[in-house]
């Protein structure tokens, strides 16, 4: 079994890739389904942040925790095995969900960098 490792970058650390927190701060739902994309799902969850604290409170239940960040956030943490647990992970969904969608796509830039076409014609003989 592998050792967990530490997130790439803090939380706060938007000095270490100013382009990624600038495209946050302008265009979140932006960002936030680029990470979504880059993870295999569907490129539109992130939406679910944005309109379940409304749907809900209209129901009178307060939400704080925005759902696609923090499912993301886990599935990120699981599958590069960061350290860190479930309470961490809500406290920062919690926090401040624009930091933690940019720091996970900070991560996705370094552990899953895109992908290089290569395109292979096959050789006559």
């Amino acid at each position: 079994m592998s050792e967990e490792t530490d997130w790439n970058s803090g939380l706060f650390n938007c000095w270490d890739d100013k382009k990624t927190c600038c495209y946050g701060f302008w265009c979140w739902p932006c960002l936030a389904c680029t990470v979504s994309e880059k993870l295999d799902q569907n490129r539109w969850l992130p939406i679910c942040d944005i309109c379940s604290p409304a749907m809900m409170s209209s129901f009178g239940i307060p939400l704080f925790v925005a759902p696609a960040a923090l499912a993301l956030r886990v599935s990120i943490r699981q599958k590069y095995k960061i350290k860190g647990s479930l309470f961490k992970d809500i406290a920062t969904s919690c926090a401040c969900v624009l930091c933690s969608w940019c720091q996970l796509h900070r991560e996705l830039k370094v552990r899953k960098p895109d992908a290089a076409v290569v395109n292979m014609q096959p050789t006559r003989r």
